[in-house]
């Protein structure tokens, strides 16, 4: 069961309108590090995860990115209406479907559920989720750097920060099962190569690094293949082998 509060989360006072913006903004409403995605990703999670505490938690945060999509929305629709709609116009956006937000990215591509990640494994969907919260951090940052008007800014500075907020707590949960630096989960255990590293990008230098390095790690300057050419396929529908055998 869900309610709406026919109030925004945090204020959106734009003074400036500027319909240009407004389709930047649809990157966040439509787009794929977008409100929408970030807000199914973590509800659809969800229902996989057995702890109580971290599915609260994805809940809380799937409800939070939905009242971030209202205020997307809203900005969306302050800086496309009452304005020369000859200029809302002059994108194609705005001029095929009107103004206001639509399911569509600033470039026009439509929302796809292809952007949500979920795969049924806690530890592996809270990294996806600092990943996701990173990369709608970096759209807020460009959209920040955009920005016509102080209303907007403030604005997207609360939605940026509340990225950082998430993360956090993403990185928390994965702590308090022990995960947060652990490359390791699952039920199948890694064979024996799991601390090998090979240097395969050749060149004047081979930086070394933590990554690569002893004590947890065995670096191979100089790999090599372990196993054998593949087996030639043999397909009676080639059209190279019917021309052999029939020669």
């Amino acid at each position: 069961m869900f309610f709406h509060t026919k109030q925004l989360m945090f204020p959106v006072d734009v003074k400036n309108k500027n319909p240009k913006f407004g389709q930047f903004l649809l990157e966040q409403f439509g787009g794929a590090t977008g409100e929408l995605k970030a807000a199914l990703q973590y509800w659809v999670q969800s229902f996989h995860v057995e702890n109580a505490g971290i599915r609260d938690m994805l809940q809380d945060i799937a409800i939070e990115e939905f009242s971030h999509l209202e205020m997307v929305g809203r900005m969306i629709e302050l800086h496309t209406s009452g304005t020369d709609q000859t200029e809302a116009y002059k994108s194609s956006l705005f001029a095929i479907r009107g103004i206001g937000p639509h399911l569509l990215d600033s470039q026009g591509s439509a929302w796809t559920a292809a952007y949500v990640d979920e795969g049924g494994n806690v530890v592996r969907d809270l990294r996806a989720n600092i990943g996701a919260e990173a990369g709608a951090r970096q759209t807020y940052e460009a959209l920040i750097k955009m920005s016509p008007d102080e209303g907007t800014t403030k604005a997207l500075t609360f939605l940026l920060t509340r990225e950082i907020t998430h993360t956090k707590m993403f990185m928390e949960a994965l702590d308090s099962i022990g995960k947060l630096t652990d490359p390791f989960f699952g039920t199948i255990d890694p064979d024996s190569t799991v601390n090998l590293t090979f240097n395969l990008s050749k060149g004047e230098t081979s930086e070394r690094g933590p990554w690569n390095m002893e004590p947890n790690f065995e670096h191979d300057a100089d790999p090599k293949p372990k196993g054998k050419e593949p087996k030639v396929v043999i397909n009676a529908d080639d059209e190279k082998i019917a021309a052999l055998a029939a020669e």
